[in-house]
């Protein structure tokens, strides 16, 4: 990669993502309006002693969730827009190399995925009571970790696709059934052997399991911290994979 080149390329698609006000209010609007949802339905549920309500345990887990759902869809489509519309054609007969485009992806949405994680956080917090032993700083990097993840495998789904339709339907193969197996719905040691097997091998339960981490301890435990490099190993993993298959046309 090429240092100039990668913060030129990050530098283009903030700036059209900026332009995007749509993109901006679906970034920014969405997971704060989810999650005081979240809160309406869980503020009138009991609480046993001792224990954290509902909605903190739920609330801490969605500021993960949201992002995530929220930043694939969006990078798979617009990575897809690009080869479409000719641009990616365009922009690799220049000196960008993939790793160039596909990191410079990363880095702009992460970016804008720590804005969301901030905004989504102070939501909960300030104005939702939301309640963690551990600091929101690191809710947030978390938050902000798990999107930068759905971008890259958004951007290595959206190689496979043709067709914004088509890039919509990694969804329910790519994101769901993490969502469903990271331990949100039922604890991952509770599951069937081979479903806990394949839940250990999904990105998206170590980081889940990194914000229970902050939710019960009120300092950073190793295996959060274990957590987090496995999310960013994989962060890696799949941009690498993504520029090995990127395809200049959709075609």
């Amino acid at each position: 990669m090429n240092p100039r080149i990668l913060a030129a390329t990050t530098g283009r698609i903030l700036r059209q993502l900026r332009h995007d006000r749509r993109t901006v209010a679906l970034l920014v609007v969405v997971p704060s309006a989810l999650l005081a949802l979240v809160y309406f339905m869980y503020v009138d549920q009991p609480t046993p002693p001792g224990q954290p309500s509902v909605f903190d345990r739920v609330a801490l887990v969605m500021l993960g969730l949201f992002p995530f759902v929220i930043m694939f869809l969006v990078t798979s489509i617009a990575m897809l827009r690009e080869r479409t519309t000719g641009t990616l054609e365009r922009l690799l007969t220049t000196p960008l190399a993939k790793l160039d485009l596909l990191f410079g992806y990363g880095i702009a949405f992460g970016l804008a995925a720590v804005v969301q994680a901030a905004i989504a956080a102070a939501v909960a917090y300030r104005l939702l009571d939301l309640d963690t032993a551990g600091s929101s700083g690191l809710v947030i990097m978390i938050a902000a970790l798990n999107a930068v993840l759905a971008v890259a495998l958004g951007l290595l789904c959206s190689a496979f696709a043709r067709t914004e339709f088509q890039a919509v339907q990694f969804m329910p193969v790519v994101a769901v059934p993490q969502l469903l197996l990271c331990g949100l719905f039922v604890p991952r040691d509770e599951m069937a052997g081979w479903l806990q097997a394949v839940s250990d091998v999904l990105p998206l339960s170590y980081a889940v399991e990194a914000l229970q981490e902050v939710g019960a301890n009120a300092e950073p435990t190793g295996t959060m911290w274990r957590d987090v490099a496995v999310v960013a190993g994989a962060t890696v993993l799949a941009l690498v994979l993504a520029a090995a298959t990127l395809r200049r046309r959709s075609g």
